[in-house]
């Protein structure tokens, strides 16, 4: 059941927000509901540290925590973008200035600047169970990662191994554990009490199980946008599913393992575009979400990499659509998308955050990002003409 929490969020044409575009907002979301076979959607708009819109459809509620995937990624660099402030990490120095094990077969060039965009050279450098248990062993395995060319050459997705190094870097420079760090120094402060990374593990009976559905598209609909054949893949990485795991969710995955409600990465990024209890040193912060760092071309999609630090910057250039906040936000706004249609975004110049999460991964991924685009281009248009 949808349900509106007005006694929650604020009046939305207080803060500029136009109701009836809100309206347009939650219908596209339930046509997409109807239409597909995802069990849920949530998803919450902000403007000035509060909630404008925050709903669940399907079968959760608003107090359902979901697993947010890849939208993971800006809460892990926020926790760097402190310690940049306070003087104890520095983006141009070499990861083995602070992992030592860092080093060697050309590791010893990596700068922690380049595991922030993407651009360090290891994207398939793997770390599972049993190693992934604890610091140690992970570091014993960084030690034998080897380079898949010389790191700031390219761009090439890293979706947890360049992650995994910044947790490491967060423990060894602020001398407690990454998960606990996060939660000291950036959740706690800013009263986030849903969003989390390592949930203990009796602490998950709010958190939507994660499952697969629908079908992969078919080769008409592939033709039609493509304007070619395409060989989808048959199969689906049962990987994600393992986030269903309380142990793995204790975990805390750098590059993917956070669970939050939509309201609470919304407010998450209300919180970088106002900095109002100053968590972060303003000039740092401000350079760190308004600056574009890295733009050599992804060998995805053509499009120019756009990265800032540990998020993705809309820009203006046609290639916007491809950067997984829609085409409506301004260049300046800034936000990850997360496997499955996952969304989170901050918008400097509207001054509005927005994020949409579910708990079906959606096999038609066509389908999922159509959702994501649409919701975010109706979520950047709601502000009073």
């Amino acid at each position: 059941m949808a349900r509106m929490v007005d006694g929650v969020t604020v009046d939305a044409a207080a803060l500029g927000v136009d109701h009836t575009q809100l309206q347009r907002l939650v219908q596209r979301v339930q046509r997409a509901l109807d239409t597909s076979p995802l069990p849920s959607v949530q998803f919450a708009l902000a403007k000035d540290n509060a909630l404008v819109l925050f709903e669940t459809l399907g079968n959760q509620t608003n107090d359902t925590r979901y697993l947010v995937y890849s939208c993971t990624k800006p809460l892990v660099a926020a926790a760097c973008w402190k310690l940049m402030g306070e003087g104890l990490l520095d983006i141009h120095a070499t990861v083995s200035r602070y992992l030592p094990v860092f080093g060697g077969g050309g590791k010893e060039r990596v700068t922690v600047e380049q595991l922030l965009c993407h651009s360090s050279g290891f994207p398939n450098a793997t770390l599972g169970p049993p190693h992934w248990w604890d610091s140690t062993s992970r570091l014993a395995q960084m030690a034998h990662w080897e380079l898949e060319w010389t790191p700031g050459t390219q761009v090439v997705y890293h979706p947890l191994s360049a992650w995994w190094v910044l947790a490491e870097i967060i423990s060894a420079v602020s001398g407690v554990d990454y998960r606990r760090y996060i939660q000291q120094a950036i959740l706690q402060p800013c009263g986030l009490r849903k969003l989390r990374l390592g949930v203990p593990r009796d602490e998950g009976d709010d958190i939507a199980a994660v499952a697969y559905v629908g079908e992969p598209p078919d080769a008409q609909e592939l033709r039609a946008l493509f304007g070619r054949e395409v060989q989808w893949p048959a199969d689906q990485d049962a990987f994600y599913l393992s986030f269903n795991e309380p142990d793995v969710r204790a975990l805390g995955l750098p590059g993917g393992g956070a669970v939050s409600t939509a309201a609470d990465m919304a407010l998450f990024y209300q919180a970088l575009l106002h900095n109002a209890d100053e968590i972060w040193e303003r000039a740092t912060l401000a350079q760190v979400i308004g600056k574009v760092y890295c733009d050599v071309p992804d060998p995805h999609s053509g499009a120019p990499a756009h990265r800032g630090l540990g998020v993705v910057v809309a820009g203006d250039d046609r290639f916007k659509i491809n950067r997984g906040m829609g085409e409506k936000v301004s260049a300046q706004a800034f936000g990850h998308q997360g496997v499955g249609g996952q969304v989170a975004w901050g918008d400097p110049q509207s001054g509005l955050s927005f994020c949409l999460l579910t708990n079906g991964l959606d096999a038609n991924l066509l389908r999922s990002t159509r959702l994501c685009t649409a919701a975010s281009n109706l979520a950047a248009s709601c502000l009073l003409a």
